[in-house]
């Protein structure tokens, strides 16, 4: 499979993966409430991403990097939300 190919699913599967967090987010936001997500996938959601993203920076692969780093600040948003709407 050509390089480039592969670069490009990589970069839309992160896309994808990372957007998805998005709607879960703005329901969070507007019912001021993340009862329903609890700590336990948090914690080892965040720890895989992390895990993630150190990987993809071991072997510098772009699109690993930028979907992960992403989608741990979005997850780091609703850890913040769930905390602060208790």
């Amino acid at each position: 499979m050509p390089h480039m190919l592969m670069t490009m699913i990589g970069y839309l599967a992160g896309t994808l993966t990372t957007i998805s967090f998005v709607p879960q987010l703005f329901k969070t936001w507007q019912c001021r409430s993340a009862r329903e997500i609890s700590y336990a996938w948090i914690a080892t959601f965040t720890t895989g991403i992390v895990l993630w993203l150190a990987y993809g920076l071991l072997l510098w692969i772009t699109p690993i990097i930028m979907a992960n780093a992403v989608t741990l600040m979005l997850v780091v948003s609703l850890l913040v939300m769930k905390v602060r709407f208790r």
